[in-house]
């Protein structure tokens, strides 16, 4: 069966940020789910179903990829899946609080399951699902934030074709 991680997130949308963490992860584990969760304290630009589509069409290339969605906690969703990981990115020094926090309860909930984290490469450190939607909102360029297909996705939302 091999080592299962998951990568979870919201992901709305992916930008080449996640895709990075996603891609380097498929290095290391034999298997990869890529779980969208609902953050409950966001308002979705994307519906579960388009994001679970934008990542299936940037991770296509990657065979050893799953892309997912749950609306259970992580970890109870992480043991139904055998998972063995989660696969976390950071970008800056901030993220790192709140993620501490995050895994601190996750391994209170399950302490089987490791979480790892990655740092982003430097050339997305600063790159935000929020801030990808702020520009695009405006017509601003995103080109090289996010993959192709988001790009187009994210114009006909702000019907910028």
């Amino acid at each position: 069966m091999g080592k299962l991680a998951i990568c979870p997130g919201s992901f709305d949308p992916i930008t080449n940020g996640h895709l990075d963490i996603i891609t380097r992860a498929s290095k290391i584990f034999d298997r990869v789910i890529v779980a969208v969760f609902n953050n409950q304290a966001k308002s979705p630009l994307f519906t579960v179903e388009e994001r679970m589509r934008l990542l299936e069409e940037a991770t296509s290339d990657l065979p050893n990829i799953t892309v997912d969605s749950s609306d259970h906690l992580l970890m109870d969703y992480a043991k139904e899946q055998n998972a063995d990981a989660v696969v976390r990115g950071l970008r800056a020094i901030s993220d790192f609080e709140y993620e501490m926090q995050i895994t601190s309860m996750n391994r209170k909930l399950n302490p089987e399951i490791e979480t790892l984290f990655m740092m982003t490469n430097n050339q997305y450190s600063f790159l935000s699902s929020s801030m990808v939607k702020e520009i695009a909102k405006y017509n601003g360029d995103i080109s090289g934030l996010v993959p192709d297909t988001v790009r187009a996705e994210l114009k006909r939302k702000f019907n910028y074709l």
